[in-house]
């Protein structure tokens, strides 16, 4: 709010008396609060710290500690600087007393050569600090419209976190109270610098009440949470003192922070967007980024020298299963159990929703007993959610950043295969599924999708036209390798009827289907048929 000595030196009506600093140039960026003109050596009294004092000297004495005494008083109300003529009473240099005083005190003590009216100076230092009060006002003003905005308008923690950046001009992060970053903005700088090693950094930064300045770090912090709950902090990163328009800046954006959490009603949703970015980003990049694995450790999840593993967690619906076991609300709950079940675990873990079920990717030290770790996971997921089914799937474990991708995807078809399986497994892996794992990895290749129609076309026709269930009797026949009487038992036909059936297909087709590829053939056509019609009703 109030110019520095530094920047009143620099005004016009002072230059012109040829300024220059004898002693204390450490103070120069000491803001002055006003300008005072004092020819008396006992002024001290009569100040209240932050003036810059002007003076001709022609009052002060001569003798070395009443020189000494006279700059310690001065210091010890909190001056921002002495501004002395060499005109009328000292007309070369000060007194080595007065100069050293102000050196020992850090006291600004600065020189005129020239005679100066300091009835203009006073004029000139004390509208600068006006338009300067009013400078703040009016930017605290648009502080508090800005923020009032983004809090009415429900704003996003990174669009919140945006206008800190742009007001202040310094890199923002917003963490949980276990240092694990949520949001960021780094405001140009470099990202990964700025998160490489976040949590160890951060834990020692305490500054005893909720809005501080911590200067060891050069970081200001904000409690962020409502109604008694906290349950972050936003830091500010700047290497020196923040104004007090900073201060009210980060105030005003934990509000926002807290009123959007109130909002939202969703009290791990921060933590699972943020986890999700980074899971995303992972998917779409190859060679994962140094700013993305920084992001990742600032979540707590290092990756590097990791051992990493996708995993997949997908609700079984079933006729008998409730509707509303596969909305939002289920998957925010297999999510909080996925990442419950890492905790206890003692692993890390990025687990997010995504809009089928929960993906995750765990992080193993590299003496980690991987198998031993997936089924305590896999086990601990299906106890918590034991009145709601699902498929638990794993991916390849990889020991580079740059298998993550791999191993996340893989999990994914794994769980989305086994589903269609039907088979009960604690965890799934990619060796189990064999062919409709397989077929899930070909899933929206149009040469397996023409294949498909080529080989049942004519059956999906038949069907179609006359009601009839030749499709169906196909697949109990493949599903019991060509074993006609257990094919009609599963189908709840008599042999006679069933085998009826069966000529039809084969008169339908044009094939025997006692020919081994026949029947392999047609059996893979038939899996491929249902991993599209199952992505045909995902995707409504």
């Amino acid at each position: 709010m109030y110019p520095t000595v530094a920047e009143v030196l620099a005004l016009p009506v002072l230059r012109q008396g040829h300024p220059r600093v004898v002693a204390g140039a450490g103070g120069l960026d000491a803001p002055v609060r006003w300008a005072h003109v004092a020819e008396i050596a006992e002024i001290a009294p009569l100040l209240r710290g932050g003036e810059l004092v002007l003076t001709t000297g022609v009052a002060l004495p001569d003798d070395g500690p009443a020189l000494t005494r006279y700059v310690a008083d001065l210091a010890g109300v909190g001056v921002a600087g002495l501004v002395i003529e060499l005109v009328r009473h000292w007309n070369d240099k000060l007194p080595a007393a007065l100069v050293d005083a102000a050196d020992r005190h850090g006291l600004p003590l600065v020189t005129l050569s020239r005679e100066t009216r300091y009835v203009t100076v006073t004029e000139a230092v004390n509208s600068l600090i006006v338009d300067a009060q009013v400078a703040e006002l009016r930017a605290a003003e648009q502080v508090h419209e800005t923020f009032t905005a983004l809090t009415v308008a429900g704003a996003e923690p990174g669009v919140v976190l945006r206008e800190v950046a742009r007001i202040t001009e310094q890199p923002v992060v917003l963490e949980t109270l276990s240092h694990e970053v949520l949001a960021y903005d780094a405001a140009g700088t470099d990202p990964a610098e700025l998160l490489t090693g976040w949590p160890a950094r951060s834990r020692p930064v305490q500054v005893g009440e909720r809005t501080g300045y911590h200067a060891a770090s050069g970081r200001l912090v904000t409690v962020v949470g409502a109604r008694g709950h906290d349950w972050g902090r936003l830091v500010l990163v700047c290497a020196e003192p923040p104004p007090h328009r900073h201060r009210v800046v980060a105030e005003r954006a934990a509000s926002a922070l807290a009123v959007h959490r109130l909002v939202a009603k969703d009290p791990d949703g921060l933590e699972r967007q943020a986890h999700r970015a980074v899971l995303t980003e992972l998917l779409a990049s190859p060679v994962p980024s140094a700013e993305l694995l920084a992001r990742a450790s600032a979540l707590g999840v290092p990756l590097a020298g990791r051992l990493l593993i996708g995993l997949a967690v997908r609700p079984r619906i079933t006729a008998t299963t409730s509707p509303a076991l596969s909305t939002p609300p289920l998957l925010r709950e297999l999510a909080e159990a996925t990442a419950l079940a890492a905790r206890r675990a003692k692993v890390s873990a990025l687990v997010s929703t995504d809009d089928t079920g929960v993906r995750a990717l765990i992080a193993l030290s590299p003496e980690a007993n991987a198998d031993t770790v997936l089924q305590r996971l896999a086990t601990d997921i299906h106890e918590a959610r034991a009145s709601a089914p699902g498929v638990i799937a794993v991916g390849t474990t990889v020991s580079g950043t740059g298998g993550a991708r791999r191993s996340l995807v893989e999990a994914d078809q794994v769980a989305a295969a086994a589903l269609g399986e039907g088979v009960e497994r604690v965890l799934h892996r990619l060796h189990d599924v064999r062919l409709r794992g397989l077929l899930h990895l070909l899933a929206g290749d149009e040469r397996v999708t023409a294949f498909s129609a080529r080989e049942l076309g004519p059956l999906l026709s038949r069907d179609a036209a006359s009601g009839s269930r030749l499709v169906q009797a196909l697949r109990h026949y493949c599903e019991h390798g060509g074993n006609k009487s257990a094919a009609a038992a599963a189908a709840h036909t008599s042999r006679t009827a069933y085998y009826q059936q069966l000529a039809r297909i084969e008169q339908v087709l044009g094939v025997r289907l006692e020919d081994p590829e026949s029947m392999l053939s047609l059996y893979v056509a038939l899996l491929a048929h249902d991993l599209g019609q199952q992505g045909t009703h995902s995707s409504e």
